[in-house]
């Protein structure tokens, strides 16, 4: 439950970080409604945990974040977008502060590396699971409204591009100190550190590439084809990477 909670946050941060980097001049008002239901229910679920887990969760993070989405629904049913992005930068910050509180590995005492890169871990794995479904969901909706400019979902694949990278340096200097500090894993776990590196990072990275070509074309049906594994990707890479920083000092 641990990983499952902590995996929501995350994903809640960067989902409605990323919306609200959506410029709601060029997208329809329903994108932001429809997927403020996505956030409505992960938090929901989040918060049924908490209540049956009270001594391992706060329960106020998943809570606001569900009612905050819900106010920012109705201000997107309505067309209100100034206070539909201000509910999502709200639920945003909301979850992070639940991904932080949630991680057992932070520890608000003296600042050291490992606790910098901690800090760190929560906020670019949201980053790279948030972009990437946001423009999953963004390539969708041009299915539903083809007459929408590419720019916005042309943004979003750069923005993901950008956290993938980010999120390279965090992990990569992570694994770096682990081996320092540690030695060598032993070959099982080597093999999660493949996976999560083949996935979550390198496959990523090839698939927004591929992503931005296609779009040049433009193909938004196949764009949209290859975002949907591209969250695949994502979410196998950063669920290993969560699995294996419960067992490390680092976060790889």
């Amino acid at each position: 439950m641990p990983v499952l909670v902590q995996f929501i946050f995350r994903l809640s941060f960067g989902m409605a970080l990323a919306m609200a980097c959506t410029r709601s001049r060029l997208v329809t008002s329903g994108y932001f409604r429809v997927h403020l239901y996505v956030l409505l229910g992960l938090n929901t679920l989040a918060a049924l945990i908490a209540l049956g887990a009270p001594d391992d969760f706060e329960l106020w993070p998943p809570l606001a974040a569900a009612g905050l989405s819900y106010i920012g629904s109705v201000f997107w049913l309505y067309e209100k977008p100034t206070p539909g992005k201000a509910a999502l930068l709200l639920v945003s910050g909301v979850a992070a502060c639940g991904a932080l509180l949630a991680d057992e590995g932070i520890q608000t005492t003296a600042l050291s590396g490992s606790q910098f890169l901690r800090w760190l871990d929560p906020i670019t794995s949201g980053l790279v699971l948030g972009t990437t479904i946001a423009a999953m969901f963004l390539g969708h909706w041009y299915l539903n409204t083809p007459t929408m400019q590419l720019e916005p979902l042309k943004r979003l694949v750069v923005l993901m591009g950008l956290a993938v990278m980010l999120r390279c340096l965090v992990s990569g200097a992570g694994t770096v100190l682990e081996v320092s500090a540690s030695g060598i894993p032993e070959h099982s776990q080597l093999a999660f550190i493949a996976l999560r590196w083949l996935s979550g990072i390198v496959g990523t990275l090839i698939l927004a590439r591929m992503t931005w070509q296609t779009l040049k074309i433009p193909n938004t049906q196949s764009a949209t084809g290859i975002l949907y594994v591209a969250v695949i990707a994502t979410f196998l890479g950063e669920l290993t990477s969560q699995l294996l920083s419960r067992e490390s000092t680092f976060p790889l």
